[in-house]
């Protein structure tokens, strides 16, 4: 496969089976094969953010993208895990310098640090992940995950206000644990919350920013303070941190909400559903779209129509009755007739 770099171990290749098949069709699919020799010398390089690959998340949706580009074209590709936000730069110049023909950086931390290099390294595609950044060589992947957020969000207003699931309390309280208060993370607290009050208008919900990824110790014990407080199904958008979230709804017999992969494989019975985002898709439609030199740099959308994000099968034992409320609204987002909103509500 390639180089691959500061590698924390093979635990993150956990669960790909279960990821959900998102697909979508995009003008950069397609174009003639190009030959072995062409493909190997055709190299990719992903920066992480200082989540790394073991988040279960994006990070490591961006592998499983990277991984599909090696496995169907043949290129050749690496990986470089940040540690901190001070090896941005640094790691988006060595892949550069080396004659990468594409380099991923992976988060919108990441904004800023691809502009400084994209710029030096003008012959070098770039693709950037959940940010839009001018600039000839940068294609930008947002995704527009208020959609989700909205149909999880639906989903556990639904629960909490029917009692459809055991250990539903009657405090009527939900939470969000978010890593920060950065657009990646609150358009996606904007469409949960939409979704929990267009069903329950009276519910409350809890939120708090634990202001970091890569921390689940921390994701925990913001956690536990929510469930202290009553909530009992907590929508985790924090990335590695949020693992820990799923931790203490487990540990305290409440319900959890994954973020960007189906996470249900990582608490069965306590991860309820996902709010997934394609990050694998835009990741392998960008390095097929430049190995068949059809790369447009610009800003990409991935939406709830074209597969881009979507809601992991919920568990077992949520009514029929609330999945078909669900779906209704999904068809009405898709059909342009529900549009939730981006940005949170003020208290």
């Amino acid at each position: 496969m390639g180089r691959l770099r500061n590698f924390c171990g093979p635990r993150f290749l956990a669960g790909i089976a279960l990821l959900s098949s998102l697909s979508l069709a995009t003008a950069f699919l397609g174009g003639p094969v190009a030959s072995a020799a062409s493909a190997s010398s055709f190299k990719v390089g992903l920066v992480t953010d200082t989540g790394g690959l073991n988040d279960h998340g994006f990070n490591h949706l961006s592998y499983v993208g990277l991984e599909e580009a090696h496995q169907k074209l043949g290129v050749t590709v690496s990986v470089v895990q940040s540690q901190s936000q001070n090896d941005y730069v640094p790691n988006l110049s060595t892949y550069a310098r080396e004659g990468y023909n594409v380099v991923i950086a992976v988060g919108f931390l990441m904004q800023q640090a691809v502009q400084q290099v994209a710029k030096q390294y003008p012959k070098t595609k770039f693709l950037i992940i959940d940010d839009s950044v001018p600039g000839k060589n940068i294609a930008s992947a947002l995704f527009n995950t208020q959609q989700c957020g909205y149909l999880v969000g639906m989903l556990a207003g639904l629960v909490q206000k029917q009692h459809a699931l055991p250990h539903i309390n009657k405090y009527n309280t939900l939470g969000v644990v978010g890593g920060q208060a950065i657009p990646p993370v609150t358009t996606y607290i904007a469409g949960f919350y939409a979704g929990v009050h267009a069903v329950d208008p009276s519910a409350h919900i809890l939120l708090s920013y634990t202001n970091d990824f890569n921390n689940p110790n921390n994701g925990q014990s913001y956690a536990q303070a929510e469930i202290a407080k009553h909530a009992d199904i907590i929508f985790q958008v924090a990335g590695g941190t949020g693992l820990g979230v799923i931790t203490a709804a487990k540990q305290a017999h409440v319900y959890a909400i994954g973020v960007d992969a189906n996470q249900g494989y990582l608490a069965p019975g306590t991860v309820i559903t996902s709010a997934l985002k394609g990050v694998n898709v835009a990741t392998f439609d960008v390095i097929n779209a430049a190995f068949h030199n059809r790369f447009r740099a610009g800003t990409i959308y991935f939406n709830l129509s074209g597969g881009g994000v979507g809601m992991a099968p919920p568990i077992k034992g949520i009514p029929a009755s609330i999945l078909k409320q669900v779906n209704l609204a999904k068809a009405k987002i898709m059909a342009g007739k529900l549009k939730p909103p981006t940005t949170i509500p003020k208290n």
